[in-house]
Protein backbone atom coordinates (compact mmCIF):
# COMPACT_ATOMS: atom_id res chain seq x y z
CA UNK A 1 0.00 0.00 0.00
CA UNK A 2 1.08 3.25 -0.74
CA UNK A 3 0.46 6.57 1.31
CA UNK A 4 0.66 8.65 -1.30
CA UNK A 5 -2.32 7.30 -3.15
CA UNK A 6 -4.32 6.43 0.07
CA UNK A 7 -4.07 10.61 0.78
CA UNK A 8 -4.90 11.38 -2.58
CA UNK A 9 -7.78 9.17 -2.98
CA UNK A 10 -8.93 9.80 0.79
CA UNK A 11 -8.87 13.60 -0.16
CA UNK A 12 -10.96 13.15 -3.71
CA UNK A 13 -13.49 10.99 -1.75
CA UNK A 14 -13.90 14.11 0.32
CA UNK A 15 -13.90 16.55 -2.79
CA UNK A 16 -17.07 13.94 -4.37
CA UNK A 17 -18.51 14.21 -1.14
CA UNK A 18 -18.73 18.01 -1.19
CA UNK A 19 -20.32 17.82 -4.87
CA UNK A 20 -23.64 16.52 -2.84
CA UNK A 21 -23.83 19.93 -1.09
CA UNK A 22 -23.27 21.61 -3.85
CA UNK A 23 -25.35 20.21 -6.13
CA UNK A 24 -28.25 21.05 -3.51
CA UNK A 25 -27.17 24.94 -3.85
CA UNK A 26 -26.96 24.72 -8.00
CA UNK A 27 -30.69 23.23 -7.78
CA UNK A 28 -31.61 24.87 -4.62
CA UNK A 29 -31.11 28.57 -6.41
CA UNK A 30 -33.05 27.30 -10.09
CA UNK A 31 -36.07 26.90 -7.64
CA UNK A 32 -39.12 29.48 -6.65
CA UNK A 33 -38.46 30.63 -3.27
CA UNK A 34 -40.98 28.22 -1.86
CA UNK A 35 -38.94 25.14 -3.22
CA UNK A 36 -35.61 25.84 -2.01
CA UNK A 37 -35.58 23.78 0.99
CA UNK A 38 -37.24 21.00 -0.06
CA UNK A 39 -34.23 20.56 -2.91
CA UNK A 40 -31.48 21.22 -0.42
CA UNK A 41 -33.04 18.48 1.43
CA UNK A 42 -33.90 16.14 -1.57
CA UNK A 43 -30.17 16.07 -2.46
CA UNK A 44 -28.90 16.23 1.59
CA UNK A 45 -31.18 12.86 2.34
CA UNK A 46 -29.19 10.73 -0.09
CA UNK A 47 -26.30 11.49 1.78
CA UNK A 48 -27.89 9.76 4.39
CA UNK A 49 -29.36 6.69 2.46
CA UNK A 50 -27.37 5.77 0.24
CA UNK A 51 -24.24 5.68 3.06
CA UNK A 52 -26.00 3.18 5.53
CA UNK A 53 -26.91 1.08 2.26
CA UNK A 54 -23.60 0.78 0.77
CA UNK A 55 -22.21 -0.36 3.94
CA UNK A 56 -25.32 -2.84 4.76
CA UNK A 57 -25.12 -4.57 0.59
CA UNK A 58 -24.62 -1.75 -1.73
CA UNK A 59 -20.79 -2.30 -2.19
CA UNK A 60 -20.93 -5.65 -1.97
CA UNK A 61 -23.76 -5.90 -5.09
CA UNK A 62 -21.27 -3.25 -6.66
CA UNK A 63 -17.96 -4.66 -6.53
CA UNK A 64 -18.54 -8.11 -4.83
CA UNK A 65 -17.39 -11.43 -6.61
CA UNK A 66 -19.55 -11.75 -9.65
CA UNK A 67 -23.07 -14.39 -9.65
CA UNK A 68 -23.31 -14.62 -13.09
CA UNK A 69 -22.74 -12.85 -16.34
CA UNK A 70 -20.93 -9.84 -15.34
CA UNK A 71 -24.92 -8.86 -14.37
CA UNK A 72 -24.46 -8.28 -10.11
CA UNK A 73 -22.19 -8.43 -7.27
CA UNK A 74 -22.77 -11.43 -4.45
CA UNK A 75 -22.45 -11.14 -0.74
CA UNK A 76 -18.72 -11.26 -0.09
CA UNK A 77 -18.51 -7.88 1.62
CA UNK A 78 -21.90 -7.87 3.20
CA UNK A 79 -21.59 -4.95 5.90
CA UNK A 80 -18.09 -4.89 4.78
CA UNK A 81 -17.11 -8.37 5.83
CA UNK A 82 -13.64 -8.96 4.26
CA UNK A 83 -12.70 -5.35 3.51
CA UNK A 84 -10.62 -4.10 6.66
CA UNK A 85 -7.07 -5.82 6.61
CA UNK A 86 -7.08 -5.83 3.25
CA UNK A 87 -6.18 -3.79 0.05
CA UNK A 88 -7.08 -2.95 -2.96
CA UNK A 89 -4.08 -1.95 -5.45
CA UNK A 90 -1.84 0.26 -3.77
CA UNK A 91 -4.90 1.41 -1.05
CA UNK A 92 -6.80 0.05 2.00
CA UNK A 93 -9.47 -1.83 0.68
CA UNK A 94 -11.49 1.12 3.13
CA UNK A 95 -10.93 3.77 1.45
CA UNK A 96 -11.51 2.51 -2.19
CA UNK A 97 -14.92 1.56 -0.52
CA UNK A 98 -16.24 5.10 0.83
CA UNK A 99 -14.60 6.70 -2.23
CA UNK A 100 -16.99 4.83 -4.39
CA UNK A 101 -20.06 5.57 -2.04
CA UNK A 102 -19.83 9.47 -2.54
CA UNK A 103 -20.23 8.34 -6.55
CA UNK A 104 -23.73 6.31 -5.54
CA UNK A 105 -24.17 9.10 -3.17
CA UNK A 106 -23.93 12.02 -5.75
CA UNK A 107 -25.79 9.68 -8.57
CA UNK A 108 -28.97 9.59 -7.11
CA UNK A 109 -29.41 13.11 -5.88
CA UNK A 110 -28.91 14.13 -9.36
CA UNK A 111 -32.36 12.88 -9.86
CA UNK A 112 -33.87 14.95 -8.11
CA UNK A 113 -33.64 17.68 -10.16
CA UNK A 114 -35.86 16.90 -12.45
CA UNK A 115 -38.95 16.84 -9.98
CA UNK A 116 -38.43 19.95 -8.63
CA UNK A 117 -41.13 21.61 -6.60
CA UNK A 118 -43.82 17.89 -6.36
CA UNK A 119 -42.93 15.56 -4.64
CA UNK A 120 -43.22 14.01 -1.78
CA UNK A 121 -39.90 13.86 0.69
CA UNK A 122 -40.75 10.58 2.18
CA UNK A 123 -41.77 9.06 -1.29
CA UNK A 124 -38.79 10.38 -2.74
CA UNK A 125 -36.50 9.11 0.23
CA UNK A 126 -38.21 5.55 0.17
CA UNK A 127 -37.29 6.25 -4.08
CA UNK A 128 -33.72 6.44 -3.56
CA UNK A 129 -33.48 3.48 -1.31
CA UNK A 130 -35.07 1.27 -3.80
CA UNK A 131 -33.60 2.76 -6.99
CA UNK A 132 -29.89 2.87 -5.69
CA UNK A 133 -30.45 -1.11 -4.98
CA UNK A 134 -31.77 -2.00 -8.25
CA UNK A 135 -30.75 0.47 -10.62
CA UNK A 136 -27.25 1.96 -9.44
CA UNK A 137 -25.66 -0.63 -7.36
CA UNK A 138 -25.68 -3.62 -10.09
CA UNK A 139 -25.02 -0.95 -12.77
CA UNK A 140 -21.80 0.21 -10.87
CA UNK A 141 -20.88 -3.47 -11.13
CA UNK A 142 -21.28 -3.89 -14.93
CA UNK A 143 -18.62 -0.43 -15.66
CA UNK A 144 -16.33 0.16 -12.35
CA UNK A 145 -15.75 -3.81 -11.08
CA UNK A 146 -12.54 -4.78 -13.29
CA UNK A 147 -12.13 -8.47 -12.92
CA UNK A 148 -9.26 -8.74 -9.68
CA UNK A 149 -9.92 -4.90 -8.63
CA UNK A 150 -11.13 -6.49 -5.49
CA UNK A 151 -9.85 -9.76 -6.06
CA UNK A 152 -12.89 -10.82 -7.89
CA UNK A 153 -14.86 -11.37 -11.04
CA UNK A 154 -16.42 -7.91 -12.27
CA UNK A 155 -18.88 -7.02 -14.60
CA UNK A 156 -19.60 -7.13 -18.34
CA UNK A 157 -19.07 -3.88 -19.68
CA UNK A 158 -16.15 -3.21 -17.86
CA UNK A 159 -15.01 -6.60 -18.93
CA UNK A 160 -16.25 -8.51 -21.36
CA UNK A 161 -17.94 -5.87 -23.68
CA UNK A 162 -14.34 -3.19 -23.14
CA UNK A 163 -16.13 0.38 -23.06
CA UNK A 164 -14.43 3.28 -21.72
CA UNK A 165 -15.39 4.92 -18.50
CA UNK A 166 -13.07 6.90 -16.74
CA UNK A 167 -14.92 8.25 -13.81
CA UNK A 168 -19.00 7.67 -14.36
CA UNK A 169 -20.25 8.65 -17.54
CA UNK A 170 -22.18 6.03 -18.32
CA UNK A 171 -23.23 4.50 -14.32
CA UNK A 172 -23.25 8.16 -13.28
CA UNK A 173 -24.86 10.79 -16.10
CA UNK A 174 -26.59 8.73 -18.57
CA UNK A 175 -27.81 6.32 -15.93
CA UNK A 176 -29.37 9.56 -13.67
CA UNK A 177 -30.49 11.20 -16.72
CA UNK A 178 -32.60 8.70 -18.01
CA UNK A 179 -33.82 7.80 -14.57
CA UNK A 180 -34.71 11.70 -14.36
CA UNK A 181 -36.68 11.61 -17.76
CA UNK A 182 -38.38 8.25 -16.38
CA UNK A 183 -39.61 9.72 -13.24
CA UNK A 184 -40.33 13.25 -14.83
CA UNK A 185 -43.16 11.56 -17.03
CA UNK A 186 -44.77 9.54 -13.66
CA UNK A 187 -44.93 12.70 -11.61
CA UNK A 188 -46.27 14.98 -14.57
CA UNK A 189 -45.75 18.71 -15.06
CA UNK A 190 -46.11 21.23 -12.50
CA UNK A 191 -48.72 23.15 -12.28
CA UNK A 192 -49.03 26.02 -14.67
CA UNK A 193 -45.74 24.92 -16.51
CA UNK A 194 -45.05 25.98 -19.54
CA UNK A 195 -47.51 29.02 -19.18
CA UNK A 196 -46.63 30.55 -15.86
CA UNK A 197 -42.44 32.00 -15.12
CA UNK A 198 -41.22 29.55 -12.92
CA UNK A 199 -37.82 31.55 -12.92
CA UNK A 200 -34.97 30.66 -10.11
CA UNK A 201 -34.94 32.76 -7.06
CA UNK A 202 -31.10 32.91 -6.46
CA UNK A 203 -28.76 32.91 -9.20
CA UNK A 204 -25.70 33.48 -6.56
CA UNK A 205 -26.02 29.94 -5.29
CA UNK A 206 -26.69 28.18 -8.87
CA UNK A 207 -23.40 30.19 -9.31
CA UNK A 208 -21.84 29.30 -5.77
CA UNK A 209 -23.45 25.65 -6.32
CA UNK A 210 -21.88 25.11 -9.52
CA UNK A 211 -18.66 26.14 -8.21
CA UNK A 212 -18.29 23.75 -5.26
CA UNK A 213 -19.33 21.60 -8.19
CA UNK A 214 -16.53 22.41 -10.35
CA UNK A 215 -13.71 22.17 -7.40
CA UNK A 216 -15.13 18.86 -6.16
CA UNK A 217 -14.79 17.66 -9.35
CA UNK A 218 -11.52 17.40 -9.59
CA UNK A 219 -12.14 14.25 -6.94
CA UNK A 220 -14.75 12.81 -8.91
CA UNK A 221 -12.25 12.93 -12.17
CA UNK A 222 -8.77 12.85 -11.01
CA UNK A 223 -9.38 10.80 -8.10
CA UNK A 224 -10.44 7.86 -10.48
CA UNK A 225 -7.08 7.53 -11.33
CA UNK A 226 -6.65 5.65 -7.85
CA UNK A 227 -3.41 7.21 -7.23
CA UNK A 228 -1.68 9.97 -6.77
CA UNK A 229 0.24 9.54 -10.37
CA UNK A 230 0.38 11.62 -13.76
CA UNK A 231 -2.92 9.93 -14.59
CA UNK A 232 -4.20 12.14 -12.35
CA UNK A 233 -2.56 15.04 -13.39
CA UNK A 234 -4.16 14.68 -16.82
CA UNK A 235 -8.01 14.10 -15.65
CA UNK A 236 -7.13 17.53 -13.58
CA UNK A 237 -6.29 19.34 -16.98
CA UNK A 238 -8.84 17.58 -18.99
CA UNK A 239 -11.42 18.48 -16.28
CA UNK A 240 -10.77 21.94 -16.42
CA UNK A 241 -10.01 22.71 -20.34
CA UNK A 242 -13.29 20.92 -21.01
CA UNK A 243 -15.56 22.83 -18.56
CA UNK A 244 -14.03 25.91 -19.55
CA UNK A 245 -14.64 25.35 -23.13
CA UNK A 246 -18.40 24.12 -22.18
CA UNK A 247 -18.91 27.56 -20.89
CA UNK A 248 -17.50 29.04 -23.69
CA UNK A 249 -19.72 27.10 -26.19
CA UNK A 250 -23.48 27.58 -23.87
CA UNK A 251 -22.62 31.50 -23.88
CA UNK A 252 -21.95 31.80 -27.54
CA UNK A 253 -25.30 29.48 -28.45
CA UNK A 254 -27.04 31.99 -25.95
CA UNK A 255 -25.63 34.92 -27.58
CA UNK A 256 -26.59 34.20 -31.18
CA UNK A 257 -29.86 32.79 -29.95
CA UNK A 258 -31.09 35.17 -27.21
CA UNK A 259 -29.15 37.86 -27.34
CA UNK A 260 -27.49 37.96 -24.10
CA UNK A 261 -25.00 35.39 -22.22
CA UNK A 262 -26.39 34.35 -18.57
CA UNK A 263 -25.08 33.62 -15.70
CA UNK A 264 -27.19 30.83 -15.41
CA UNK A 265 -25.90 29.71 -18.85
CA UNK A 266 -22.75 29.73 -17.63
CA UNK A 267 -23.22 27.56 -14.90
CA UNK A 268 -25.19 25.08 -16.62
CA UNK A 269 -22.46 24.88 -19.55
CA UNK A 270 -19.34 24.45 -16.80
CA UNK A 271 -21.94 21.38 -15.55
CA UNK A 272 -22.22 20.36 -19.34
CA UNK A 273 -18.67 20.48 -19.26
CA UNK A 274 -17.84 18.25 -16.39
CA UNK A 275 -20.79 15.78 -17.19
CA UNK A 276 -19.34 15.23 -20.94
CA UNK A 277 -15.24 15.31 -19.94
CA UNK A 278 -16.29 12.57 -16.58
CA UNK A 279 -16.55 9.30 -18.78
CA UNK A 280 -12.79 10.54 -20.92
CA UNK A 281 -10.71 12.38 -18.94
CA UNK A 282 -8.43 9.91 -18.37
CA UNK A 283 -8.32 8.92 -21.71
CA UNK A 284 -8.32 12.16 -24.25
CA UNK A 285 -5.80 14.48 -24.88
CA UNK A 286 -6.16 17.94 -23.58
CA UNK A 287 -7.20 19.10 -26.42
CA UNK A 288 -9.33 16.26 -27.61
CA UNK A 289 -11.12 17.60 -24.16
CA UNK A 290 -11.80 21.00 -25.42
CA UNK A 291 -13.54 19.32 -28.69
CA UNK A 292 -15.96 17.49 -26.48
CA UNK A 293 -16.61 20.88 -23.52
CA UNK A 294 -16.91 22.36 -26.84
CA UNK A 295 -19.42 20.13 -28.43
CA UNK A 296 -21.16 19.27 -25.06
CA UNK A 297 -21.75 22.97 -24.54
CA UNK A 298 -23.50 23.89 -27.43
CA UNK A 299 -25.34 20.78 -28.03
CA UNK A 300 -26.52 20.98 -24.23
CA UNK A 301 -27.07 24.72 -24.72
CA UNK A 302 -29.83 23.26 -27.59
CA UNK A 303 -30.89 20.34 -25.58
CA UNK A 304 -32.43 22.05 -22.78
CA UNK A 305 -35.40 23.27 -24.97
CA UNK A 306 -36.30 19.78 -26.36
CA UNK A 307 -39.07 19.67 -23.15
CA UNK A 308 -40.74 22.60 -24.63
CA UNK A 309 -41.04 20.69 -27.91
CA UNK A 310 -41.51 17.43 -26.09
CA UNK A 311 -43.90 17.94 -23.45
CA UNK A 312 -42.19 16.49 -20.50
CA UNK A 313 -41.27 18.77 -17.40
CA UNK A 314 -37.64 18.50 -16.40
CA UNK A 315 -37.51 20.92 -13.97
CA UNK A 316 -34.16 21.59 -13.88
CA UNK A 317 -32.97 20.25 -16.89
CA UNK A 318 -31.62 16.84 -15.79
CA UNK A 319 -31.88 15.37 -19.10
CA UNK A 320 -30.69 18.28 -21.26
CA UNK A 321 -27.38 18.45 -19.18
CA UNK A 322 -26.76 15.14 -17.51
CA UNK A 323 -28.02 12.30 -20.11
CA UNK A 324 -27.45 14.32 -22.88
CA UNK A 325 -24.17 15.40 -21.85
CA UNK A 326 -23.24 12.25 -20.95
CA UNK A 327 -23.77 10.61 -23.85
CA UNK A 328 -21.73 13.61 -25.78
CA UNK A 329 -18.64 12.46 -23.52
CA UNK A 330 -19.33 8.63 -24.22
CA UNK A 331 -19.57 8.68 -27.59
CA UNK A 332 -16.23 10.94 -28.56
CA UNK A 333 -14.52 8.63 -26.28
CA UNK A 334 -15.04 6.39 -29.54
CA UNK A 335 -13.72 9.52 -31.51
CA UNK A 336 -10.82 10.74 -29.05
CA UNK A 337 -9.70 8.17 -27.04
CA UNK A 338 -5.73 7.66 -27.19
CA UNK A 339 -3.28 5.32 -25.72
CA UNK A 340 -0.80 7.99 -26.00
CA UNK A 341 -2.65 9.37 -22.69
CA UNK A 342 -3.42 5.89 -21.15
CA UNK A 343 -1.88 2.92 -22.30
CA UNK A 344 -4.79 0.92 -20.64
CA UNK A 345 -6.99 2.44 -22.50
CA UNK A 346 -7.99 1.79 -26.73
CA UNK A 347 -7.21 3.95 -29.70
CA UNK A 348 -10.64 5.79 -30.89
CA UNK A 349 -11.32 6.27 -34.83
CA UNK A 350 -9.54 9.63 -34.78
CA UNK A 351 -6.34 7.85 -33.62
CA UNK A 352 -6.29 4.86 -35.70
CA UNK A 353 -8.55 3.25 -33.87
CA UNK A 354 -11.30 2.35 -36.46
CA UNK A 355 -15.14 2.70 -35.37
CA UNK A 356 -14.54 -0.60 -32.84
CA UNK A 357 -14.36 1.53 -29.54
CA UNK A 358 -16.79 3.73 -30.51
CA UNK A 359 -19.66 0.54 -31.13
CA UNK A 360 -18.74 -0.11 -27.61
CA UNK A 361 -19.60 3.25 -26.09
CA UNK A 362 -22.86 3.06 -27.78
CA UNK A 363 -23.83 -0.01 -26.57
CA UNK A 364 -22.75 0.42 -23.35
CA UNK A 365 -24.76 4.10 -22.95
CA UNK A 366 -27.65 2.39 -24.73
CA UNK A 367 -28.16 -0.45 -22.22
CA UNK A 368 -26.79 2.00 -19.25
CA UNK A 369 -29.84 4.35 -20.32
CA UNK A 370 -32.68 1.73 -21.15
CA UNK A 371 -32.06 -0.34 -17.70
CA UNK A 372 -32.00 2.79 -16.24
CA UNK A 373 -35.28 4.25 -17.88
CA UNK A 374 -37.34 0.88 -17.53
CA UNK A 375 -36.91 0.18 -13.95
CA UNK A 376 -37.00 3.81 -12.93
CA UNK A 377 -40.89 4.08 -14.52
CA UNK A 378 -41.42 1.17 -12.85
CA UNK A 379 -40.32 2.05 -9.44
CA UNK A 380 -41.58 5.33 -9.91
CA UNK A 381 -45.29 4.17 -11.46
CA UNK A 382 -45.72 1.86 -8.32
CA UNK A 383 -44.64 4.13 -5.29
CA UNK A 384 -47.13 6.76 -7.27
CA UNK A 385 -50.12 4.10 -7.38
CA UNK A 386 -49.30 2.82 -3.56
CA UNK A 387 -48.31 5.23 -1.46
CA UNK A 388 -48.29 8.61 -3.92
CA UNK A 389 -45.12 9.96 -4.64
CA UNK A 390 -46.60 13.89 -6.11
CA UNK A 391 -47.57 15.96 -3.36
CA UNK A 392 -51.79 17.72 -3.91
CA UNK A 393 -52.57 20.64 -5.81
CA UNK A 394 -53.03 22.62 -3.09
CA UNK A 395 -49.51 21.72 -1.55
CA UNK A 396 -48.18 22.69 -4.74
CA UNK A 397 -49.57 26.11 -5.04
CA UNK A 398 -48.81 26.81 -1.24
CA UNK A 399 -45.51 25.79 -1.98
CA UNK A 400 -43.60 22.20 -1.20
CA UNK A 401 -41.92 23.67 1.43
CA UNK A 402 -44.47 24.84 3.60
CA UNK A 403 -46.58 21.55 3.08
CA UNK A 404 -43.87 18.80 3.53
CA UNK A 405 -41.35 20.51 6.12
CA UNK A 406 -43.49 23.13 7.81
CA UNK A 407 -40.46 25.72 7.39
CA UNK A 408 -39.90 28.27 4.72
CA UNK A 409 -36.34 29.38 3.33
CA UNK A 410 -36.73 32.82 3.89
CA UNK A 411 -38.81 34.55 6.56
CA UNK A 412 -39.89 37.57 4.84
CA UNK A 413 -42.52 38.71 7.85
CA UNK A 414 -39.51 39.42 10.14
CA UNK A 415 -38.75 42.39 7.93
CA UNK A 416 -42.09 44.24 9.40
CA UNK A 417 -41.61 42.50 12.67
CA UNK A 418 -41.77 45.22 15.79
CA UNK A 419 -39.57 43.19 17.58
CA UNK A 420 -36.37 43.90 16.07
CA UNK A 421 -34.12 46.79 15.04
CA UNK A 422 -34.40 45.90 11.01
CA UNK A 423 -37.88 45.55 11.20
CA UNK A 424 -38.17 48.77 13.08
CA UNK A 425 -35.99 50.09 10.66
CA UNK A 426 -38.61 48.72 7.75
CA UNK A 427 -41.63 50.61 9.25
CA UNK A 428 -39.77 53.60 9.50
CA UNK A 429 -39.14 54.08 6.03
CA UNK A 430 -42.63 52.66 5.16
CA UNK A 431 -44.20 55.56 7.07
CA UNK A 432 -41.62 58.45 5.85
CA UNK A 433 -42.65 57.20 2.26
CA UNK A 434 -46.09 57.33 2.85
CA UNK A 435 -46.20 60.52 4.79
CA UNK A 436 -43.83 61.92 1.28
CA UNK A 437 -47.18 60.27 -0.70
CA UNK A 438 -49.67 62.29 1.64
CA UNK A 439 -47.60 65.63 1.18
Amino acid sequence: MDTGDTAWVLASAALVMLMTPGLAFFYGGMVRAKSVLNMLMMSFISLAVVSVLWVLYGYSLAFGEDVGGGLLGGGDFLGLDGVLGTATGTLPHVVFVVFQLMFAIITAALISGAIADRAKFWTWTIFIAIWATVVYFPVAHWVFDFDGLTGEVGGWIANTLGALDFAGGTAVHINAGAAALALALVLGKRKGWPREPMRPHNLPFVLLGAGLLWFGWYGFNAGSAVGANELAGVAFVTTTVATGAAVLGWLIVEQVRDGKPTTLGAASGAIAGLVAITPAAGFVSPLGAIAIGLVAGVLCALAVSLKYKLGYDDSLDVVGVHLVGGLVGTLMIGLLATTGVNAAGQDGLFYGGGATLLGKQALAAAVVMAYSFVLTFIIGFILNKTIGFRISAEAEATGIDESEHAESGYEFSSLRGGGSSLGKTADMLAQKVSAGKEG
